[in-house]
């Protein structure tokens, strides 16, 4: 049954904390950057939001959920989409049976009364307008505004937020006012290959040591080409492949053949040549094309019109053909400058 907490006379249907479990595995500096975060080294000292930044699947959420772990605290996480709505972030209302209004609290003001960790999943696909909800959350402050539950909520002292953040097109811009409260920014990079091999290992403990090197070895040409392919993809790999191997059949899979059928169902056909993929997305980015100007649209890049052509480099048969020709150099008479028929220039 949910909690309900009593906000200035105003009664808030807690939500429920996540039940995850799971251990950080490699890459122990970045989660001391983490717990550093969250310290406060002095009675006026108050806690740090960092943004955690990367690509999809390289474990920005496992790494705050390992965090509030170390710390054991209870753990609330609310999923940001594109038409999160203050309410939604804050208090929403909703129609009880009894055809009153109950205000359920959402999981980060839950987190905020509970003196637990909130992870504001995949921040940057939220608008400004919920941001802004949110301002006085993030500063010295510590508290929240509910407009439609008309309460003020406070922050408990033990109350420890962090943001996640994608690193793709289909997110917006944050304003900087709320980036300057969501400081520092920690960047989390690809695992090496032993980290990888040690993380594949603890989510795939009953894959075989050969399909789990074959992955391993996949995904690090793949971080070293800089395309996308995660962690996670390479643990989906597997586990479709060890799928594949366990279904009872009359023609049984090789390991090989069901970890080249999961590459491509899981990744699609173009993984299976990086190499090939990596050229046509830096084809696809420009590759080492120069940037386009102004003049660009309406000239040539070899046109003499063209505003940014440099005039030294101008052929003069490009203007006026023939005059730029030795053969006619003895049409001018050098000395006063005419021609040979007297005219002058």
């Amino acid at each position: 049954m949910a909690k309900i907490h009593d906000a200035d006379g105003v009664n808030l249907h807690l939500a429920t904390p996540h039940n995850l479990s799971g251990d950080w595995v490699g890459q122990g500096e970045i989660l001391k950057q983490v717990l550093a975060c969250w310290l406060t080294v002095d009675e006026d000292d108050s806690p740090l939001t960092p943004r955690l930044v990367g690509p999809p699947g390289i474990g920005k959420t496992a790494l705050a959920v390992a965090a509030a772990k170390v710390r054991n605290q209870p753990l609330y996480i609310y999923q940001c989409t594109a038409d999160t709505r203050p309410e939604d972030l804050l208090v929403t209302p909703v129609l009880a049976e009894s055809g009153k209004i109950a205000y359920h609290a959402s999981p980060l003001v839950t987190a905020m009364i509970e003196g637990a960790v909130c992870i504001l999943d995949e921040g940057n696909r939220m608008n400004e307008k919920s941001w802004a909800s949110l301002a006085p959350l993030l500063d010295h402050r510590r508290y929240v505004e509910s407009i439609v539950a008309g309460v003020s909520i406070s922050a408990h002292p033990n109350f420890r937020c962090a943001v996640t953040m994608n690193q793709d097109e289909s997110t917006f811009e944050i304003p900087d006012y709320i980036l300057s409260r969501l400081q520092p920014t920690l960047r989390l990079q690809f695992p090496n290959r032993s980290d990888e091999m040690s993380i594949l290992k603890y989510h795939l403990p009953f894959c075989p040591l050969d399909m789990l090197a074959m992955t391993v070895e996949f995904l690090q040409t793949s971080h070293e080409l800089q395309l996308d392919f995660s962690t996670r993809d390479g643990i989906n790999l597997l586990r479709y492949a060890m799928k594949r191997l366990s279904q009872e059949s009359d023609h049984p899979l090789s390991k090989d053949e069901a970890w080249a059928e999961s590459l491509q169902m899981c990744l699609g056909p173009e993984a299976t040549d990086l190499e090939r993929l990596a050229k046509q997305k830096n084809q696809t980015l420009g590759g080492q094309a120069l940037p386009m100007g102004f003049g660009d649209f309406f000239f040539a890049s070899d046109d003499p019109l063209h505003p940014e052509l440099n005039p030294n480099d101008i052929d003069p048969d490009m203007l006026m053909p023939g005059l730029g020709d030795d053969d006619d150099d003895d049409l001018f008479d050098e000395e006063d400058g005419s021609d040979l028929d007297g005219e002058i220039f």
